[in-house]
């Protein structure tokens, strides 16, 4: 953070997150908003997904409670599957 000329002015930096394609084995890095967070009311129902740069497929990989904190604190966006009442 930097203040100028009486106002503060912030900078925003990208996070990019490392992940890998199982069909074409490519290894790449996405920013957060490549990136679907889907949280169910168990851990087999919680998954990420994104879409491959390289082959295009549309890939879909368990996300456990650290993958969900790594993820929801690098800002990508976040589904809830199941209700909180």
């Amino acid at each position: 953070m930097s203040v100028r000329s009486g106002r503060m002015d912030t900078v925003t930096r990208a996070v990019l997150f490392r992940a890998a394609c199982p069909d074409c084995r490519g290894r790449f890095e996405l920013a957060s908003d490549a990136i679907r967070l889907a949280i169910g009311a168990t851990d087999r129902t919680t998954f990420y997904s994104f879409t491959c740069p390289d082959c295009g497929t549309a890939v879909r990989k368990p996300a456990g409670e650290r993958i969900v904190a790594l993820l929801t604190g690098g800002g990508v966006r976040t589904l809830r599957l199941y209700s909180t009442v």
